[in-house]
C-alpha cells in the first residue's frame, strides 16, 4: 500500500481556546485526549477522505519533543505533517535501503477522554521537508473516529494541498522519490514570484514544495518563504482544505487558526 496523507499538526498555546475558535470556523472538533509521556494533550478535526488536523498542546515543558517551542519564541502554527504507512517498521527499512534515513519505529500513544488507550509507532526523517510516518497498532478508528464527526458546518471533506517550504527543491525532491517511490513530480517556477516549485500527487492531496529563488528579487511569497525558513526552519507552511460547497477560494483568517494558513477551496 502506497504511503497516505494522514494529518496535519497545528501546535498552539491553550487548546480550549483553540477548540472554540476552530468551531466557530464552522469545524467539528473532537478532543482527543492526552499523549502517553503527558508532556501533551490534542484535539482533532477529522475529515471524509480519511485525514485530519490535530491541534495539539503542551502540559508541561518538554525540551526534548520535537515540537517543543522554548519560550513559545517562534508561536503558534504549522509544526509538522504525517504520512499513514500499511507497516512503519516496512516503511522504515524499504526507506533506508534506497539511501534515505528514518528513525523508528519509535512508540506512542494517548489516552482518550472516555479511557480508551491508543497506540502506534512513529517514523521520523532526518530532516525537516519530510514528514513523519504514523501507522496505527490499535485500529485506526479508535484515533480517527468516524461517522457525524467527519462533517463540518463549513463542507470541508479533506485535504487538497499541503504546501511545504523546503531550503533546496532539488534535494527535497530527490527525498520524496526516494520515500515515495514512482511518484510523478511537477516542477515549475513562479513567474514574477521569484519562487520554485514542485507538486507530488498523494491520491487527491498535492504535496507542493516551495522554494524561494537564490539571488532574486523580492516578492511577498519569496519573502515569506525566506522568514520561514529563517525562523520555523523547513516544513509545512501552508495548507488548502477541500469544501462541497460553491463557495469561491478564501483564506481563513490567522487570529482564529492560531497561524496556520488555511484556506478553502471548492472541490
Amino acid at each position: 500500500m502506497p504511503l497516505l496523507p494522514d494529518h496535519l499538526v497545528i501546535r498552539v498555546h491553550n487548546l480550549k481556546q483553540t477548540i472554540a475558535d476552530f468551531t466557530e470556523l464552522g469545524f467539528t472538533v473532537q478532543r482527543g485526549g492526552t499523549h502517553a509521556d503527558g508532556s501533551t494533550h490534542n484535539a482533532l478535526i477529522g475529515f471524509d477522505d480519511g485525514s485530519y488536523i490535530e491541534l495539539i498542546a503542551f502540559l508541561k515543558e518538554a525540551r526534548e519533543h520535537r515540537w517543543w517551542d522554548a519560550g513559545q519564541r517562534v508561536g503558534e502554527g504549522f509544526v509538522d505533517f504525517a504520512l499513514l504507512p500499511e507497516s512503519v517498521v516496512h516503511s522504515v527499512e524499504a526507506a533506508y535501503a534506497r539511501g534515505l534515513y528514518y528513525e523508528g519505529p519509535i512508540p506512542g500513544g494517548r489516552v482518550r477522554p472516555d479511557g480508551t488507550r491508543l497506540e502506534w509507532q512513529i517514523g521520523r526523517p532526518s530532516t525537516r521537508d519530510l514528514p513523519f510516518l504514523c501507522g496505527d497498532l490499535t485500529p485506526r478508528f479508535l484515533r480517527v473516529a468516524e461517522g457525524e464527526v467527519r462533517k463540518h458546518r463549513n463542507g470541508t471533506t479533506g485535504l487538497a494541498t499541503i504546501n511545504v517550504a523546503v531550503a533546496d527543491l532539488d534535494k527535497s525532491i530527490d527525498r520524496y522519490r526516494i520515500l515515495l517511490g514512482d511518484v510523478a513530480v511537477h516542477r515549475s517556477t513562479l513567474v514574477g514570484q521569484a519562487v520554485q516549485l514542485a507538486t507530488l500527487p498523494l491520491r487527491a492531496t498535492t504535496v507542493t514544495l516551495l522554494s524561494p529563488v537564490n539571488g532574486a528579487g523580492a516578492t511577498a511569497l519569496a519573502d515569506q518563504l525566506r522568514t520561514q525558513l529563517a525562523t520555523r526552519g523547513e516544513g509545512v507552511i501552508g495548507a488548502a482544505l477541500r469544501v462541497t460547497d460553491a463557495v469561491q477560494t478564501r483564506a481563513l483568517p490567522l487570529e482564529v487558526t492560531h497561524g496556520a494558513q488555511l484556506e478553502l477551496v471548492h472541490a
